[in-house]
Order: C-alpha cells, then structure tokens, then sequence
C-alpha cells in the first residue's frame, strides 16, 4: 500500500511527498517522466489525460492526493473527469483533493465543483481541502521583486479585502492528517482565521525585509500581463478572470466550522512564520 501524489515535484505535491517520506510512509510520485527522480518516493509516468494511467497508478493505494493542474478550464474538466473515472475503477482507501481556491460550489459550476461533487458520489473515503488564497502568490517576481525593490507589495485585490491565506506547507500538513482521520469527510478549509487585509501581508513583509512596505492594490488584468510568461496565456486568463470576479465579494474567509483548525487541531502558519520558513 503506497500514497499516490499528484504534482509531487511542483509546489502543491512537493512538500505533501516530503511530509510522508518524513514520516516513513511509502510514497509514489506521479510525474510526466518516468525518469524524474522525487526523495523518498518511487515514481510513476502517468498524465492527467489518460484514465487508463491514472487508474493504474491508484490501484491498491492507501491515499491518494490530487489537484487540479493550472491549464485552461477546458482541460481542466477533461483532466476532472478522467479522475473521477479513475478513483471509480481503482477504488484507492482514500483521496485527498486541494481546490487550489477554486470554487466547489455547484452553482457556479467548473472544473473544481465537478471534481467535488464526483468523490461525494463515487463511495470512496475523501475528503477536499478548500484553500482561500495560497501565500505562495506572493513568491512571483512581480510580486515579492516589488516588496524589496519598491517598497510596495502589488496583488489584485482591494486592500480591505480580508483573505485566510494558507500555505503549501499547511496544505500538505492538512493532507498528512486526512489521511490519518478518515473519520473526517467533505470539506476542510484551511487558512489563517481571523482572515487578513493586504496591509497585514504588507507588514509582516516589511517586518521580514527590514524596510517600509505598503499594499497595492492592482487590477485583474495588470496581474494577467504579469504572470502570463509565468503559466502562460490562457491560464493567465482564467486567473484574471476569477480575480476581477472576486472583486465582487466582501472577502475570502474560511468558515471556522469547517477549519482545519477545528477539524483537525491544525494551526496554519502565520505569514511571519510563512517567510521564514521561506527564508526570506
């Protein structure tokens, strides 16, 4: 028995295989390339558009965590589908899914609701990790260059938007114990709670760097130009698109109901913490 890890050489997977390898458990990375070398695990090619690979590579496992590739929303309710076909005919123990922040609510549909709503109907233990923003948002050139150089901390929110910021890290702590507490099903939201404003983050950036740094707020498609030769075009797309709709809403809180603090008795870092467990 083995815990299947999607994404396990990017920044969601990574510290989730690290955490298990830690803990002695036996991990599989699932990668693109069969030669890639991932520590602590043994790796396995296959791709999010072939069900057969997937289905192969959650057989007989333990656990298995998945998210959603960052691509176009087309492919992403292919690469939703061809997971669910998978979960069904291999029937892992467990699946863990991270929304990456985007939105399971069947009313406003796409390719994270699909995902949800499929696990809640295939039978099989799971639970999904619903992540607000991740604060490794902040590590873009654009975003954390400008904190240093300027003095000035640029993301495309409005500066008295409140957001539970989470990290990868807490993702992957998160996802270490749903594999341990099966007893814990659906939805885990995890992120800092009381949520903060972009001059919060702005100040602890400061604190980290030694130097005055204020919030700016910038618009949805200023951030698209500007992550754009990051994940390209039509990701960079998508991403504007889900910002300037959340410029609608009053903020981004998770509910303390259904926190991992609650559910789980897991604290996410602060974000002072967060830099310097980056090192920055």
């Amino acid at each position: 028995m083995t815990y299947v890890i999607h994404g396990a050489t990017g920044a969601q997977g990574a510290p989730v295989v690290s955490a298990l390898a830690a803990a002695g458990r036996p991990v599989t990375a699932v990668t693109r390339n069969a030669d890639t070398i991932v520590d602590g695990a043994r790796v396995v090619a296959a791709a999010y558009s072939s069900p057969a690979d997937l289905t192969d590579a959650y057989r007989g496992a333990e656990g298995v965590f998945v998210h959603l590739p960052v691509a176009s929303e087309e492919n992403r309710r292919i690469f939703a589908g061809n997971i669910l076909t998978a979960v069904r005919a291999a029937r892992p123990a467990r699946v863990v899914f991270s929304t990456s922040g985007f939105p399971i609510d069947p009313a406003v549909g796409g390719a994270a609701a699909t995902l949800a709503a499929g696990l809640a109907d295939s039978g099989v233990s799971h639970a999904v990790i619903t992540p607000e923003l991740y604060l490794e948002n902040l590590l873009m050139p654009y975003v954390v260059d400008s904190a240093r150089d300027r003095g000035a901390l640029p993301y495309p929110i409005r500066a008295d938007f409140p957001v539970s910021w989470a990290s990868h890290l807490d993702i992957a702590d998160a996802a270490v114990a749903l594999f341990e507490r099966t007893d814990v099903t659906g939805v885990v939201a995890v992120g800092q709670y009381p949520a903060i404003t972009g001059p919060d983050l702005a100040q602890a950036f400061g604190a980290r760097l030694g130097r005055d740094v204020v919030f700016e707020p910038i618009s949805p498609e200023e951030f698209r130009v500007s992550v754009a030769p990051v994940i390209g075009e039509a990701a960079a797309a998508d991403v504007a698109g889900a910002y300037q709709a959340m410029s609608a809403l009053p903020g981004r809180s998770i509910a303390p109901e259904t926190s991992a603090q609650k559910l789980l008795g897991i604290t996410p870092r602060t974000t002072s913490q967060w830099l310097a467990d980056m090192g920055l």
